[in-house]
């Protein structure tokens, strides 16, 4: 009987594989590595179960977690028995949406029972009274939660640097940062420890990463999946290897909830129907930011391979002039700065001390502002969104660089380190959160040395279905893809 079981397993393994990426084996090693779609059609034919699953999920996070230190709050032994739960609904018929699927969710989205503490040593650590928004629908549809993953001080950084978690890594090159500040959960993603991750983005913290850790990222519409806390251009959003686990993410975390006032109303999308007609297609190019750091040559050709391919492909494509200016990325960091001041500024010399010293360092810049320098700062964001719905209204969508570089040194904080130019990397992003409009990171190459390249594309605002269809099409065509790295 085991060994028939065996045999069905590796036979539909064999005729599941995705065309976009290479598994890396059929044994119960290997189904960490499997699509959150196959695993479904697995446990539907009895070919595998969610417990034989996670124990594979948590076995990759063991050998690689001491290298990669991606996680907080790992719990083995709740996982499992949660497995066990989604078994049973299994065998009886009873299966949720998205049953015995593995996930992670970023530390500063709330899990009943476990503390939140923002990426920092500052902050004490009171357990969270209730699951937020994505952990609640998540739960709902069966889903295996493993751990939280980790994030730098505040949210802050495009970084694994934290003062509270132990420094993060990329799978790819572990002497590289993964990004953020969704650090965990890109590098969780790239690892393998189960199909289903979430992140969050407030001016690239999801697509910075998964560019850098090669997996995707969709930054969806501001207020298309309800969180809670909600903030000015705050959103959650799914990160996975491939694009249709992440729009099965958003049947679910789509589901509406009262805690966040600022969502949209919802809509029940076809989330699933990822086809896509490339021909005819508006395209346009965004080359160039506008401001901050230059851009690297090997990200500049594979960008301009994509939109040739595209272009071969049926597109219209068409250049995207800048439009960031400095006045408006300096008046947004005026904001930030002001605003994560007064998250400190009630703090004790003692619980500033433990702030990881850049981040305490660039948000004292704050400290003495004027009240018309922030409104200043405030309204550059409004100008920035402003400008980001002019420069692409006419397009159906628009592709970009996510980031001017590719991973970084893990140490640093950022990729010039200096506090005083703490954004000069986020010109190709940052608007993007500002204008509300739907943004992916799907890979669309490698640098001569092995580090992911991301693709951005944009969508017009409300238009995440577009987006997922458009980052399907590209994940199809893509010419170059690689083995998942082995830690």
């Amino acid at each position: 009987m085991a060994a028939a079981r065996i045999r069905e397993r590796e036979s539909f393994a064999l005729s599941t594989q995705s065309s976009a990426y290479h598994s890396t084996g059929n044994t119960s090693a290997g189904l960490a590595d499997w699509s959150a779609s196959q695993l479904l059609e697995g446990y539907a034919h009895k070919a595998i179960s969610p417990v034989e699953v996670t124990k594979a999920v948590i076995a990759r996070i063991e050998t690689c977690e001491p290298c990669l230190q991606a996680l907080y709050a790992f719990e083995p032994e709740a996982s499992l028995e949660a497995a066990k739960d989604s078994e049973q609904r299994w065998m009886r018929g009873e299966a949720r949406a998205l049953d015995g699927i593995p996930a992670t969710i970023k530390e500063n989205i709330a899990t009943k029972g476990t503390p939140v503490p923002l990426g920092t040593a500052a902050r004490p650590l009171v357990p969270a009274s209730e699951d937020a928004p994505s952990a609640a629908r998540l739960r709902e549809d069966g889903v295996v939660i493993l751990a939280k993953t980790t994030m730098p001080d505040y949210g802050m950084l495009s970084s694994g640097l934290s003062s509270f978690h132990p420094l993060t890594r990329n799978p790819w090159d572990l002497s590289k940062n993964p990004g953020g500040s969704s650090a965990g959960a890109g590098a969780a993603a790239a690892a393998g420890y189960g199909p289903f991750h979430i992140g969050t983005d407030i001016g690239g913290s999801i697509r910075l990463p998964a560019s850098w850790c090669g997996v995707f990222g969709l930054k969806p519409s501001f207020g298309r999946i309800p969180i809670d806390p909600t903030y000015y251009g705050r959103v959650a959003g799914p990160m996975t290897r491939t694009v249709r686990d992440a729009a099965l993410m958003m049947t679910s975390l789509t589901r509406p909830d009262v805690r966040d006032p600022m969502s949209l109303p919802y809509q029940d999308l076809p989330w699933l129907d990822l086809t896509i007609g490339i021909r005819g297609l508006r395209i346009g190019v965004m080359m160039q930011a506008g401001i901050g750091m230059p851009l690297d040559p090997e990200i500049r050709a594979v960008v301009e391979r994509a939109a040739q391919l595209l272009g071969d492909a049926g597109a219209v494509i068409e250049e995207v002039p800048a439009f960031i200016t400095r006045e408006m990325l300096d008046g947004l960091d005026d904001f930030w700065r002001q605003r994560a001041w007064t998250d400190m500024a009630p703090l004790s010399e003692d619980e500033r001390a433990k702030i990881l010293p850049y981040i305490l360092q660039w948000a004292e810049g704050g400290r003495n502002l004027t009240g018309a320098e922030v409104y200043h700062g405030m309204n550059q964001m409004m100008v920035m969104r402003h400008a980001a719905v002019a420069a692409t209204q006419s397009f159906d969508f628009v592709i970009s660089p996510v980031a001017p570089c590719v991973a970084y040194p893990a140490e640093l904080a950022s990729p010039i380190h200096n506090p005083e130019e703490p954004f000069e990397h986020i010109g190709y992003t940052v608007a993007f959160n500002m204008s509300d409009q739907p943004a992916s990171s799907v890979n669309a190459g490698y640098t001569k040395a092995g580090l992911p390249i991301g693709l951005q594309i944009v969508g017009r605002r409300f238009d995440d279905v577009g987006v997922l269809r458009l980052s399907q099409a590209w994940e199809e065509m893509c010419p170059e893809t690689r083995p998942w790295p082995k830690v």
